[in-house]
């Protein structure tokens, strides 16, 4: 019998041969400034766990007392017997968090993005994104019938270009969507210029603040509170596995987009809720959050410690602006060797990126700092790029 899928293993041969092969690690144990990958004790510089809350007590005693209370897993869509309580609480802490009328919870920040977008824009509309916008924001504009226009990456001007061109083709809507915090370089898009482009042609403008949910802002309440634009910016899509230490996604905005998100968001419609366990976690951070800032002042400065660092040692920290520390390389087969001499020879886990998360040519290890990383852990983690970087000729 004819083997019909012979031909990936050639495409898989030249990731390999082409430094894009990704190695994936496995990991023993919990999350933390230190964990165990692939049998191994390595500091930790690859979680998005900003705030050090995946393994915290208290959101491990609310997950456990969530499954004695309501079960391990849903059982159904939200839309027919998948919305608890713990849900109903969850979105109006989320939406008092953030400072608007209502909020959505959905499985992941991902799914956040395709349902919302697919359910406000359609044929005879317009999206404008931002050219280093996240996968799923591409792949929610792909799977709509809209127009689609790409604008220079957090450039207004270029952005105004694009929607002035979607309102000349007689666009009914235009939806204007930007991460907050990008992902791969750290940096902060202008979302007060960006508003103020959105207004000037009657747009709506959305963001994905998934690296800036417990970043940015007072106390962590994201990208629209630190530019002050409460209730200037339609749609807020934020994720809970990332400062929040838990799993989902929701969406924040007015109650009657979170309605119209319930009747029409596909995968709130057609695929089961968050568990309560997470539901129930992502509460207890709600809590930690809203009570104090300390964690999120660690991060930033254990932030600023570690580049101050990296800088002096002489690498190329990109343009970030944020707790995401791009070490930039250039060609994927050296931040490949960088990052396994890294984790073989320092003990130090921090993954390689390349193409097509990044442009070829921009090839990098992304650090992760945490607030949970102690003064020793930055320095140890600094050193030990030093001597790879000195070793393979990058410094």
């Amino acid at each position: 019998m004819p083997d019909r899928t012979a031909w990936l293993t050639d495409e898989i041969e030249a990731l390999r041969s082409q430094g894009l092969y990704n190695t994936i690690r496995h990991i023993e144990g919990p999350q933390g400034p230190w964990l165990v990958a692939d049998g191994r004790r390595v500091l930790n510089f690859c979680s998005n766990n900003y705030l050090g809350l995946a393994n915290h007590p208290a959101l491990v005693a609310a997950a456990r007392a969530a499954v004695e209370a309501f079960g391990v897993g849903p059982g159904a869509v939200r839309t027919i017997a998948g919305t608890t309580t713990l849900h109903d609480e969850l979105e109006a802490r989320l939406a008092r968090f953030k400072g608007v009328p209502a909020a959505i919870s959905l499985q992941s920040g991902f799914a956040a993005n395709l349902g919302t977008i697919g359910a406000l824009v359609g044929e005879n509309d317009a999206v404008v994104s931002d050219e280093l916008n996240h996968a799923s924001i591409v792949d929610g504009v792909r799977l709509t019938r809209a127009a689609r226009s790409i604008y220079r990456h957090a450039d207004p001007a270029d952005l105004d270009r694009a929607v002035t061109e979607a309102r000349a083709a007689g666009a009914r809507r235009v939806l204007v969507i930007t991460d907050g915090v990008f992902s791969m370089d750290g940096d902060v898009a202008p979302l007060d210029a960006i508003a103020a482009v959105a207004e000037r042609h009657k747009a709506l403008v959305m963001v994905d603040d998934a690296h800036g949910e417990g970043v940015l802002g007072r106390g962590g309440r994201g990208i629209v509170d630190h530019f002050g634009l409460h209730g200037r910016v339609d749609v807020e899509v934020g994720t809970l596995s990332k400062a929040f230490g838990v799993m989902g996604g929701y969406v924040a905005g007015s109650a009657v987009l979170v309605e119209w998100l319930r009747q029409r968001a596909r995968p709130f419609l057609f695929s089961s809720a968050l568990t309560a366990a997470d539901v129930a976690a992502c509460l207890a951070a709600v809590d930690l959050l809203e009570a104090s800032t300390e964690l999120v002042e660690r991060l930033w400065a254990n932030a600023r410690r570690f580049k101050e660092m990296m800088a002096g040692a002489g690498f190329d920290l990109g343009a970030s602006t944020t707790p995401i520390t791009p070490v930039m390389l250039g060609e994927a087969s050296l931040a490949q060797q960088f990052s396994r001499r890294l984790f073989d020879e320092e003990a130090v886990f921090a993954q390689a990126i390349g193409f097509p998360t990044v442009p070829r040519g921009r090839a990098r290890i992304r650090v992760m700092v945490s607030a949970s990383h102690s003064g020793d852990d930055l320095e140890r983690g600094a050193a030990a790029f030093a001597r790879v970087g000195h070793a393979l000729g990058v410094l």
